[in-house]
């Protein structure tokens, strides 16, 4: 029997399809993975990129409002080892952050400490190069805390409060893991996700779009 290259692709969709899905009963938090990104204020875009220059959206993101641009940036730490093409998120924030995993830090030299996403205060410094300037900051590199967006009726469903922490049970490809304070981010505004860095996400076997499970603490 001939397969068809549509016939194949099938059959590769649903393996790779098969591999993520999550064995364990009552998993239906999707998961989203973020690559290494930077948040920028206007006046460090206006440095970077020339003065007031606009972010061009390549796609929207899963939270409403926000968007990955086509614009891209450098950032160097004391090692001087550039990572290059890391994406700008929008909408422009009132302070710059830039948001990167544990290997990633090991590449710049870096000690940022695990936060919330604003929580930038006494975090690591890091330079960042585009195409018109530079701008060094001397706080605003974090690695961002595994968190979950979710409606307030969301919220509601799963007897969680903004703010509480969470345990989640995770079914990756034969790695099963429970993650611990899991911080819950509520408001109507959210769309039910969980957010994890590309190191938690490679080290539990799962991708974006696998399912989890919250367990109470």
């Amino acid at each position: 029997m001939e397969y068809s290259s549509a016939d194949i692709a099938a059959i590769v969709k649903k393996v790779i399809s098969d591999m993520q899905s999550p064995k364990a009963s009552g998993a239906d938090v999707p998961v989203g993975v973020s690559n290494r990104h930077i948040h920028l204020s206007r006046e460090h875009l206006d440095i970077l990129f020339g003065k007031g220059y606009e972010l061009t959206k390549a796609k929207d993101l899963s939270q409403p409002g926000q968007y990955a641009a086509n614009e891209s940036v450098t950032i160097v730490g004391p090692s001087l080892r550039p990572i290059e093409k890391v994406r700008i998120l929008g909408p422009l924030r009132s302070s710059s952050q830039v948001e990167i995993s544990a290997t990633d830090s090991y590449v710049l030299k870096l000690r940022p400490p695990v936060r919330e996403s604003g929580n930038i205060k006494g975090s690591a410094g890091i330079t960042i190069i585009g195409p018109k300037g530079v701008v060094t900051l001397c706080e605003g590199c974090i690695i961002a805390n595994r968190h979950i967006h979710m409606s307030d009726s969301d919220a509601e469903r799963y007897g969680v409060r903004d703010g509480e922490y969470v345990a989640v049970d995770v079914e990756g490809n034969g790695k099963k893991t429970r993650w611990y304070g899991v911080q819950i981010r509520a408001n109507k505004n959210f769309s039910l996700e969980m957010h994890v860095d590309t190191d938690d996400a490679n080290a539990a076997g799962i991708a974006s779009g696998s399912l989890v499970k919250i367990i109470k603490e």
